[in-house]
């Protein structure tokens, strides 16, 4: 007999899956997640008791099926009647069925990347896309999205509900666009996933240091991603960045819950069957080429995953890879990791060289991780009331309790842990 867990991840896993192929044939994205939904439901509350079915994938499509068929009956049934109250006049078609006899078309195709592209289509914003991606595809509920960016449960569902009703109105087609718009949008796809991972790896507000659900779901949509794309660099990439990355998760944080720097984190807990994965992706993706930004930095985090010490990290290298990325995809944060690299690899001086080339713009000035490593850069170079004064200055930007605390008593001149 299952566990409830598993159907749970079951379930999770198959949802976009069936939620593409009803999408495929009746377009309706609000009309096909609410048949989902009820299949999901029933699934959830039977298999516990009567045991997984033969093709879990087909079984929920032919429940969904059925209620979709059901609901549009239903609809059509009452706007038959109002109409000819109305006016006599015939119901309008609310979307397409085909004939209950027609065979359903290649069931098992997986459109799961077809659905991520269209939930990041160009007319919705960064905010929409993440909300819309995470529920449609990600198959979690308006509530657990909700509480991933500390908003009401009430207003994450307006914001999927005007992010279905925009792509809507802008044409969207459950289809894969033709190039060059084809990698335009699985490049907003990668961006998707990646600020989903880092939310939910380093949570922006609140009380809690990380999201687990959040930064797990941006990886398992990357593997998806990386397996309908196998040859894509980046896609591979990115999911080795997120591997890399996450598999210092436990060793973040002491057991009062306060964070740990990256030199002091205790490595023997470290995950290293996911470094492993993620220098064996990141190493094939560099060997094929051409460079890309999700690359460059998952190999600047296998460096600093493949050191056994803090003190035997090879900083030259990764000083080189961040002038590169600074090269490839030029943005302020990446700027900000250079800075760090060339303290640690040539002089505390040379990093705040590059952080006073940043202290001209204002997005940097505003953010706390620039007065962070700056108070890092000051404190290495021995200035350390100037240190105490930027880690303060940090402190009172960042929304994050943990991050406050950890600011705070560096601010104070007490250890970080």
């Amino acid at each position: 007999m299952s566990q409830p867990g598993e159907i749970e991840d079951l379930l999770r896993r198959l949802a976009p899956q069936v939620l593409a192929t009803l999408m495929r044939r009746h377009r309706s994205l609000d009309v096909c997640e609410d048949a989902v939904q009820e299949a999901l439901l029933a699934a959830a509350t039977g298999w516990p008791a009567t045991g997984l079915p033969e093709n879990p994938r087909g079984w929920l499509l032919t429940v969904a099926t059925r209620r979709l068929i059901d609901d549009v009956r239903s609809e059509r049934s009452r706007r038959a009647r109002e109409d000819r109250i109305a006016m006599g006049s015939p119901p309008s078609e609310l979307l397409t069925l085909g004939p209950e006899s027609e065979p359903d078309i290649d069931r098992d195709r997986d459109d799961t990347l077809a659905l991520l592209i269209m939930c990041c289509h160009p007319a919705l914003s960064p905010p929409s896309q993440i909300a819309l991606t995470l529920r449609a595809v990600g198959g979690l509920s308006t509530a657990e999205i909700a509480a991933g960016f500390f908003v009401s449960e009430a207003t994450m569902a307006q914001r999927v509900s005007r992010a279905k009703q925009t792509i809507r109105n802008a044409g969207a087609r459950f289809e894969m666009p033709a190039e060059p718009e084809l990698t335009a949008r699985l490049a907003a796809a990668m961006h998707v996933l990646y600020l989903i991972f880092n939310e939910g790896y380093t949570t922006s507000s609140g009380t809690r240091v990380s999201r687990v659900e959040l930064s797990s779901e941006a990886i398992r949509l990357t593997r998806e991603l990386h397996r309908l794309r196998p040859d894509d660099g980046e896609a591979a990439g990115l999911l080795a960045l997120m591997l890399l990355t996450d598999a210092r998760r436990a060793a973040r944080t002491s057991p009062s819950g306060e964070l740990i720097d990256l030199a002091d984190q205790d490595r023997s807990r470290w995950a290293r069957d996911r470094i492993e994965e993620g220098v064996a992706l990141i190493t094939e993706a560099l060997a094929r080429g051409p460079l890309g930004s999700y690359q460059l930095q998952a190999a600047i985090a296998a460096v600093h995953d493949e050191a056994p010490r803090a003190e035997d990290t090879d900083w030259p290298q990764i000083l080189a890879l961040h002038q590169l990325l600074d090269q490839v995809s030029p943005n302020p944060m990446a700027t900000l990791g250079r800075a760090v690299a060339a303290a640690m690899a040539v002089s505390p001086v040379a990093g705040l060289e590059i952080l006073d080339g940043l202290a001209k713009d204002g997005r940097m000035t505003g953010h706390h991780r620039f007065h962070a490593v700056r108070g890092q850069l000051l404190e290495m170079a021995g200035d350390h009331a100037a240190a105490r004064e930027a880690f303060g200055h940090a402190a009172r930007l960042t929304a994050s309790l943990p991050e406050k605390r950890y600011l705070g008593a560096r601010a104070a001149g007490r250890p970080s842990t």
